[in-house]
């Protein structure tokens, strides 16, 4: 008997399954994502809308809620200026902030020439990512409650890091304090900015938001 041809799936069902396969490639670092699992906000973001912003408008003695400061951003910056030498050290930056972040970073670059530096104009000395949505809820949230608590002698950090317009900008010596990065395969040890930025327009609000998360300020 001559065997049956076997039924190709129709064309619209192989785009659909093609389409959810170019999801998970512009998932970037985070596609490790089983198929069909269903997305969840973020803790944070859901804790922000239920519980801090009517804390905030109680706290704050503000009317309505769209007046409650919030986060926009977050920017994680890695200088490296041993990369003019080794581009190995650029390349492991760039791996090592996507692991954390589980965005692609942006390499950056210099913007002019500095002759006792050795550094050439548009030159590559860095990298940043830029942290919105829920990837930025989770990366705080992360910092907050794994990070942090993972650097010796931790004791809490300065309320005196903001910008006098609602920003606060955190250094971190070491970026093996995040569980992402194996200490095994770094090769050296590099610190990085945290930049958080937020709509409070002034310190003493942002001061108020980012306690609310959580962010374990010194006393």
């Amino acid at each position: 008997m001559s065997e049956e041809p076997k039924k190709e799936a129709p064309k619209a069902e192989k785009k659909v399954k093609r389409g959810k396969k170019e999801e998970v490639k512009k998932a970037g670092f985070a596609a490790n994502i089983e198929e069909g699992l269903e997305v969840q906000p973020a803790r944070l973001k859901l804790r922000y809308r239920k519980e801090i912003v009517p804390g905030l408008m109680k706290d704050l003695n503000l009317k309505n809620p769209m007046q409650v400061p919030r986060l926009e951003k977050i920017v994680v910056n890695m200088g490296l200026g041993e990369a003019i030498s080794n581009n190995k050290l650029l390349e492991s930056a760039v791996d090592q902030l996507g692991a954390l972040t589980g965005q692609r970073p942006v390499v950056t670059k210099s913007r002019k020439a500095i002759a006792n530096f050795k550094l050439r104009e548009n030159q590559s000395i860095g990298a940043m990512v830029t942290l919105r949505g829920d990837r930025m809820y989770e990366f705080l949230d992360r910092l907050i409650n794994v990070a942090l608590p993972r650097v010796r002698d931790f004791k809490g950090i300065s309320p005196k890091a903001f910008d006098g317009r609602g920003n606060y900008t955190l250094g971190v010596r070491e970026q093996i304090i995040f569980p992402e990065i194996n200490y095994d395969q770094i090769e050296k040890v590099k610190g990085l900015n945290v930049s958080i930025v937020t709509t409070a327009g002034n310190d003493e609000r942002a001061l108020a938001l980012l306690k609310a998360f959580g962010v374990p300020f010194r006393s």
